[in-house]
């Protein structure tokens, strides 16, 4: 992974088809992952992270991505409606900038990835990952 994840040094990521790149650093007083993407500013719960790994090796197999933004109804059973349930461990969102709140599978499970701990797979039209 490109980057130390510093504000000075963003991790450089691509979004789990491999075709869109994005930077990402983690604010350690605020525990905030800031990701950016072209112009456009997303924030994250930093535990999140953590939470999502966790929640893959329970699961114990694949799990569709489903990425949505904000707005829109998430699938369930899919990364991107766990992460805005009120059943996860923050018991709602992770995304924390109103408007900006979705697409957390897009953004966030590429970290898992490039740190060793998840794969993915293209299955039709949608993305799954699953934790190794």
């Amino acid at each position: 992974m490109a980057g130390s994840g510093t504000k000075e040094d963003p991790w450089t990521l691509t979004t789990p088809p491999g075709v869109s790149e994005f930077e990402m650093h983690v604010d350690e007083y605020t525990d905030v992952l800031h990701c950016q993407v072209g112009k456009t500013w997303l924030q994250y719960r930093r535990r999140g992270l953590e939470d999502l790994y966790t929640m893959l090796k329970e699961h114990g197999d694949w799990m569709e991505l489903g990425n949505k933004d904000e707005k829109v109804d998430t699938k369930p059973d899919t990364v991107e409606h766990w992460a805005r349930s009120t059943e996860n461990p923050v018991a709602g969102w992770y995304g924390l900038r109103k408007g900006y709140r979705g697409r957390f599978a897009n953004y966030v499970t590429p970290i898992l990835k490039e740190q060793g701990r998840a794969e993915f797979e293209k299955r039709g039209r949608g993305w799954w990952v699953r934790a190794i």
